[in-house]
């Protein structure tokens, strides 16, 4: 969990953003799983939303503790606690009618994405927990997924065993295995 003592100030900030923005963009490259041409995770974790909150921080010229401790209380519960991973689930389509198209027949897909150590069983989506991101016409481009482990998963990632990811919606069924550099990543999280 992220406190004010872990943010930058805004003047610090300014001086280090080059450096600290150039780490985290090359460390959320082992953080992003496709799922096929048009859905993909994006795994968060403390650095993620250290970044996320010091680029709201940036933007809105925060610096008093209250605002601060807002922000905090939005990104907080994005960051993975050892026995689960979480992760932004984008639908992606460039054009923007294939998109319209796409997010209206896609009604459910992130209750029916899934995470899988090998050997054990598949983990389902708990989704958006913080707003409902669908209506009866159309689910959102973006939502916010947490995935719980049990301890055997934990252990058998830990020990090597392979992750994978996938979607078993009537209208996307795809999956895919972690390379090695998301999956070390993801088993960083573990606790």
């Amino acid at each position: 969990m992220l406190t004010h003592e872990d943010l930058f100030s805004l003047e610090k900030y300014a001086r280090v953003r080059p450096e600290f923005r150039a780490k985290v963009m090359a460390h959320k490259k082992s953080r992003q799983l496709p799922i096929g041409a048009h859905a993909t995770l994006y795994f968060e974790d403390t650095l993620t939303m250290q970044y996320q909150v010091q680029e709201m921080l940036r933007l809105e010229r925060m610096f008093e503790p209250a605002l601060i401790q807002e922000e905090l209380d939005v990104y907080n519960p994005l960051i993975p606690n050892g026995r689960n991973w979480k992760a932004t689930f984008m639908i992606e389509y460039s054009d923007e009618t294939e998109r319209r198209s796409a997010l209206a027949q896609l009604l459910g897909i992130e209750k029916r994405t899934w995470v899988q150590v090998d050997g054990c069983e598949k983990v389902y989506a708990i989704a958006n927990e913080d707003l409902d991101r669908e209506t009866d016409e159309k689910t959102a481009a973006v939502h916010f997924l947490r995935f719980e482990l049990t301890p055997p998963m934990i252990a058998a990632a830990k020990n090597g065993a392979a992750i994978r990811a996938g979607i078993d919606h009537d209208l996307y069924h795809e999956s895919v295995t972690a390379p090695p550099s998301v999956r070390e990543s993801l088993v960083a999280d573990l606790a």
